[in-house]
């Protein structure tokens, strides 16, 4: 009767167990690796430092992007155009009501316009930029996937709880008498790996079968069992047994690393492409500017024709001259709207909307260069004597090369995760050169108890006695015989480590690359932003003069005409100098490692002279 009553408390449990998984919804198992995932991330990026923590995949559903579509009506395909919460479920739809549109806590507002359109700051189109970019989601999804890869990993050497139920209802009339029955049992066990490759595992089953033609007889049975498995020599060790744990973990940090490049890399990208569109936009004002300037020219030098104070051949060539600066104003205005739309495209936006950027960053470029010009020109060197580019007046981010090689190095994440993948490497030729020794193993098992079947429905109650039982060990010894493709994997374990170096050297030699290039770079722009400043000056001068020659009699048509020319491209070169001088800033702190992105994609500029770890 006792264990009659045990049974029924085992089967009770049973169900539960069985009831409470089967009540888990996909929601809640998503809810549930959700919450692991971010949990794993966030320690990584706490230990990291970084400013990422709380990490979350989710991205709001009133991101700028779909605001422009509605707002301003922009063709679009729908559901996927405006995002994964207006999808028509598809049939057997797991989780109604997922993806749900939910709103961020903190939106991009931008200044709206009377006429629809957008006017955008720098600092507004990296935030937007954050939310909407498309490949920076991307990055963040790898992160998280990551996390579920290790998360797996971990699975291993967890507890692992298993648990069933079985009904079976039979008849047997092959026999001189049918005989019918049932057989209803439940089960539950545990399995375990260990670090150093020890597997465990113990079930116990419960079981019942019950005649239902005469004699109406029953019977219960229970089994307890259990199992152990050691590798003693291949396959052992913790170090052997734990590589793929080890190797998911690092490959989450390695994930981070490369959101966290690719954020200082979008950041300037960013940079790049918004005064890539007002340098069009400048050079649209200025080639107005000089065609409006040549059209004043030309009628003027008609009205000085039919006043026979001009030959006709002036005449024609201040009309050339103002069709092609008509030519080249459309050109830009075209090659604007082309930068424009690209940009947007950049930052995940339709590139049909209607956006502006705010053409102050632009003047406080220009500000900053006022500041660069304040010592003057210099005096003009001698002619016969050399004429290097100095460093007077040097910015602040024109450090000396070796110190900016040595930030780069230091600091670079992209350059860290290549010599750890190294290290890698070298694991994986210790794993490779384990597999090609002998395997010895020890198995050992024990069972008690035993089961009940409808064959068996008459006997006795079984019962667990410890002193009663089955129990074996095995050792087997698998020597090294065949150990071909082993053997060839041992060998590509060198290879791998081989290349993993040549990565280590082609980014070091990279990243001294980069740094070279971009003080030289610096050193250049600054240097232009001096010479075309002074450009500008004279180009006016030249203009001023040649127009009042002109009115003197004193001058020709053509060299009005060259004036305006060397005025308009002196104007467009100072403006690409102060822009790329600007970039260059911001792409060698991106190039050191030194360039901080917070989780709005803000930056945070490094300060010479500061020791800052990127990481």
């Amino acid at each position: 009767m006792r264990l009659r009553l045990r049974y029924m408390i085992c089967f009770a449990c049973g169900l539960l167990l069985a009831s409470q998984t089967a009540c888990r919804s996909p929601g809640d198992h998503r809810r549930r690796i959700d919450k692991t995932a971010e949990t794993i991330i966030n320690e990584q990026l706490s230990n990291l430092d970084s400013d990422a923590v709380p990490f979350n995949i989710e991205r709001p559903s009133d991101i700028l992007r779909r605001r422009l579509l509605a707002k301003q009506n922009l063709p679009n395909a729908g559901g996927p155009s405006l995002g994964s919460d207006r999808l028509e479920p598809v049939e057997h739809w797991p989780e109604e009501g997922y993806p749900a549109a939910h709103a961020s806590l903190d939106p991009i507002k931008l200044l709206e316009q009377a006429d629809g359109k957008l006017i955008m700051s720098l600092t507004e189109a990296l935030q937007v930029g954050a939310q909407n970019s498309f490949e920076y989601q991307s990055l963040k999804e790898d992160v998280f996937r990551a996390a579920l890869d290790l998360d797996l990993e971990r699975n291993e050497f967890r507890n692992i709880f298993l648990g069933s139920l079985e009904g079976l209802a039979s008849s047997d009339t092959t026999g001189d008498r049918a005989v019918s029955g049932v057989e209803t049992g439940t089960s539950a066990g545990l399995r375990r790996t260990l670090e150093n490759g020890t597997e465990i595992s113990t079930a116990i089953a419960v079981d019942l079968a019950r005649l239902l033609t005469e004699p109406a007889a029953s019977s219960l049975g229970i089994t307890a069992d259990a199992t152990i498995n050691i590798p003693l020599l291949r396959g052992s060790g913790r170090h052997i047994v734990t590589e793929p744990l080890k190797q998911a973990e690092r490959n989450v940090i390695y994930a981070i690393y490369t959101l966290e490049r690719f954020k200082k890399t979008f950041a300037v990208d960013v940079a790049d492409g918004y005064f890539g569109v007002l340098r069009q936009l400048d050079q649209v004002a200025n080639n107005e500017e000089n065609y409006r300037g040549l059209m004043e020219s030309a009628r003027r030098a008609r009205r000085r024709a039919d006043a026979g104070r001009l030959t006709e051949i002036q005449v024609d060539q201040a009309v050339q001259d103002e069709l092609r600066a008509r030519n080249r104003w459309i050109t830009a205005m075209e090659a604007y709207k082309r930068s424009m739309d690209s940009f947007k495209s950049l930052l995940g936006l339709p590139p049909d909307a209607m956006i502006e950027l705010d053409a102050a960053d632009l003047k406080r470029l220009a500000d900053r260069a006022d500041e660069m010009l304040a010592e003057g020109p210099g005096p003009a060197p001698a002619a016969d004597g050399p004429v290097p580019p100095g460093h007077e007046g040097a910015g602040r981010f024109e450090l000396a090369e070796a110190d900016a090689i040595r930030l780069a190095l230091d600091n670079r994440v992209d350059f860290m995760v290549a010599q750890e993948r190294v290290v890698d490497a070298q694991r994986k030729v210790v794993v490779a050169a384990d597999a090609l020794g002998p395997e010895f193993t020890l198995f050992g098992s024990a069972a008690h108890g035993s089961g009940r079947s409808v064959s068996s429905a008459t006997a006795e109650d079984a019962r667990l006695r410890l002193d009663k039982g089955y129990h074996a060990a095995i050792l087997t010894l698998d020597l090294p015989i065949e150990r071909t493709a082993e053997r060839n994997a041992y060998r590509d374990s060198f290879i791998v480590l081989e290349r993993a170096v040549r990565n280590v050297q082609i980014l070091e030699d990279r990243i001294k690359l980069d740094v070279r290039n971009t003080l030289r770079n610096m050193l250049e722009f600054r240097q232009a932003v001096r010479i075309q400043a002074e450009a500008v000056k004279v180009a006016r001068k030249r203009v001023q003069s040649a127009e009042l020659f002109l009115e003197a009699g004193r001058a020709q048509i053509r060299d009005l005409l060259e004036a305006r020319e060397s005025l308009l491209a002196a104007q467009n070169s100072l403006t690409s100098a102060l822009i790329s001088y600007r970039l260059a800033e911001l792409a060698l702190q991106r190039d050191m490692g030194l360039l901080r992105i917070r989780a709005n994609g803000l930056w945070e500029e490094y300060i010479p002279g500061d020791t800052q770890d990127d990481s």
